[in-house]
């Protein structure tokens, strides 16, 4: 009879777990602003350590969570203020099979520090006019040159 009440408990565990992510997901996505997002987490190894989840737009931040987490605070946060796009490419290699094919990565640096994260190809013009919505003066210069619209 332990046995059966040691599976039942388990089992019982494991279904708040993911209930528990389920409304964590509901929580964030209910108030808009929210993208698919994938971050590289670890450049240890050429081509891996991309982390899936999805971010979030606040006034001058881009706030990213970990698809599967149970933590409540983001894992990074992106300040649109010192956010600059380097290059954007499409994924290569290994890549290819942690995302879609439609995906685009996109090399920035944010506070002089970079960061590589991939999103739809849709996604990407939302992102970019984001980040050029910035106060009048300060835009232009976080675009790499093939980015910029033709003047």
């Amino acid at each position: 009879m332990e046995f059966v009440e040691g599976v039942g408990i388990g089992i019982a565990v494991l279904f708040v777990l993911l209930a528990v992510l389920f409304v964590r997901r509901a929580l964030f996505t209910r108030s808009g602003g929210i993208i698919r997002l994938s971050v590289r987490v670890s450049t240890l190894l050429n081509q891996r350590g991309w982390s899936p989840g999805f971010g979030r737009f606040t006034d001058d931040e881009l706030r990213w969570y970990r698809m599967f987490s149970f933590a409540l605070r983001p894992k990074r946060v992106l300040a649109r203020r010192g956010l600059a796009v380097e290059s954007r490419r499409a994924p290569e290699g290994q890549e290819r099979l942690s995302m879609p094919e439609d995906w685009v990565i996109l090399r920035c640096t944010s506070h002089h520090a970079p960061v590589e994260i991939a999103m739809a190809r849709s996604t990407v013009t939302g992102f970019l006019s984001w980040i050029e919505a910035a106060p009048p003066g300060a835009a232009s210069p976080r675009l790499a040159p093939q980015d910029r619209p033709a003047a």
